[in-house]
This record gives C-alpha cells, sequence and structure tokens, in this order.
C-alpha cells in the first residue's frame, strides 16, 4: 500500500476527496439525476459534478443510466462496490459528526 507503484494509491485518492465521498453518500439512498445530487451536494459546481462522477463511474462505484425518454434525462446510482464501499464511507461521517467539536479542519 505504501509503494509508489501500488494501485490502490489511485483509489484512496478517488474515495478521499471530498466531493467523492459525499456523492457516495447521496446516493446511499438510491439513484438521483444530475441536478438533484447538484442540489444535495451543495456548493459543488457543475464541472466538478461531472468530474467527480466521470471518475466514480470510471472506477465501478457509480452507473450511469441514460433513459431515451423526452426529455432525455440520466440517472446515477451506486454499484455493488459502491455501496460496499459506502458503508465505511458513512462510519468515517459519522465519527467525523461525533468529534468534529474536538477537530480543527
Amino acid at each position: 500500500m505504501y509503494a509508489s507503484q501500488c494501485p490502490c494509491r489511485d483509489v484512496l485518492d478517488l474515495l478521499a476527496n471530498k466531493w467523492a465521498a459525499l456523492a457516495i453518500g447521496a446516493l446511499e439512498d438510491g439513484p438521483l439525476r444530475f441536478g438533484e445530487l447538484q442540489r444535495r451536494l451543495q456548493g459543488i459546481s457543475p464541472k466538478v459534478l461531472t468530474q467527480t462522477l466521470r471518475r466514480l463511474e470510471d472506477n465501478g462505484f457509480v452507473d450511469r443510466e441514460i433513459f431515451p425518454a423526452v426529455p432525455l434525462h440520466v440517472e446515477y446510482s451506486l454499484t455493488a462496490i459502491g455501496r460496499s464501499v459506502s458503508k465505511p464511507l458513512g462510519a468515517l461521517r459519522t465519527w467525523v459528526e461525533t468529534h468534529l467539536d474536538q477537530l480543527s479542519a
């Protein structure tokens, strides 16, 4: 894990990203459209959300489903591996909330 070429470094880099972790948490309750996800992640720009979702999709954490109805819409949802990583990320969020008064972020 500490070796410079360890593949887990890329995954840890992605999951340690604030927006990626929060996006995974927001998708825990089920699929969301882009706008719904952006509203839940207050403060994220459309560009950063697009980049974050693309990285999560490329790494297998998120599915992107296109619905060809009129108007066309896209929904994002967690994959099985995305759901499995949401549990430790959720535990980390809970830990942060519990200890927030002791932390100086």
